[in-house]
């Protein structure tokens, strides 16, 4: 690629959970006492913000991800993968010798469920103040998964008073959210996602929208994504495909958004992201597959 080339490149910074997992494909989840062995496996990097990451770089963009990595001797799994994959690294504890959170995930063959022991981010938490870049100015699009709400806190208003787009992925609510999401534009929300006193979708879009987030969506599986749009509302049907494995599937839906949301309008950006991220469901592994496009 030519140097002409690369400055044509997207620029997105991701902020959030980085961590080493170990999947497994198997025919069933062990009982207590029980011991299976498992039909594959591989080991990646992992997290909400690292797979967008990827999944963003992986369609002809450049993303940087900033979140907590250190120099523990299995952190080099995680920076060889991220550079692989043209993942710039912003290192919040780039000393840190503990080693990164781990994640056991193992996924039924038949189904292509997943169950998922982790550790997130609590024990590795930044203050905002320890923020790895000096600008911002570069980047076309930031997405934030949460799980390092400070600095989240910090670059979501750096961002916004920049008006660059901010990206939440709302994989289930945090503490602390409610100080960061007057800055975002883009909420993208499981259907796990239930804010203080919300108990239903109706009213998680009323939270939201009175927080005058202009941009909401809610996925549910292989469901109909609904969204609300300068308040307007709709659905977006998700493709019907053959699930290997679910597991990172919002994680390159979000990711894929975020490529598809600068150039397209939000429906069809949802539209975008679902094809992809359906596609992805039919391999194993969390990874961007040759069939993403």
């Amino acid at each position: 690629m030519n140097r002409e080339d690369e400055t044509l490149k997207k620029q997105g910074l991701f902020i959030g959970l980085v961590t080493l997992d170990a999947i497994y494909l198997s025919a069933g989840v062990p009982q207590n006492n029980q011991k299976i062995v498992a039909t594959d496996s591989t080991i990646n990097a992992g997290g909400p913000a690292t797979n967008a990451a990827i999944a963003f770089s992986y369609l002809g963009n450049q993303s940087t991800l900033v979140g907590a990595v250190g120099q523990h001797p299995l952190t080099a799994i995680i920076y060889g993968e991220l550079e692989r994959y043209g993942v710039a690294i912003a290192d919040l504890d780039p000393h840190r010798t503990e080693p990164p959170p781990l994640s056991s995930i193992i996924v039924t063959q038949a189904t292509g469920d997943r169950a998922v022991i982790s550790i997130n981010a609590t024990k590795s938490q930044i203050l905002g103040d320890r923020l790895p870049l000096d600008s911002w100015e570069q980047f076309n699009i930031v997405l934030i998964d949460g799980h390092q709400m400070s600095v989240s806190q910090r670059i979501a208003q750096i961002s916004h008073a920049q008006t660059i787009p901010v990206v939440l992925d709302g994989g289930s609510w945090k503490p602390g959210l409610e100080t960061l999401l007057p800055f975002v534009d883009y909420a993208l929300c499981s259907s796990n996602f239930y804010p203080p006193n919300c108990h239903n979708a109706s009213e998680v879009f009323t939270y939201l929208a009175n927080l005058g987030i202009p941009h909401i969506a809610m996925t549910n599986g292989e469901n109909p994504i609904q969204y609300l749009s300068q308040g307007i509302p709709g659905w977006v049907e998700v493709p019907k495909v053959k699930v290997i494995d679910t597991l990172g599937a919002g994680d390159i839906f979000h990711g894929a958004f975020c490529h598809h949301i600068l150039q397209e309008p939000f429906p069809r950006a949802l539209a975008s992201a679902a094809k992809i991220a359906s596609d992805a469901c039919q391999v194993f592994g969390a990874r961007p597959r040759n069939n993403l496009t």
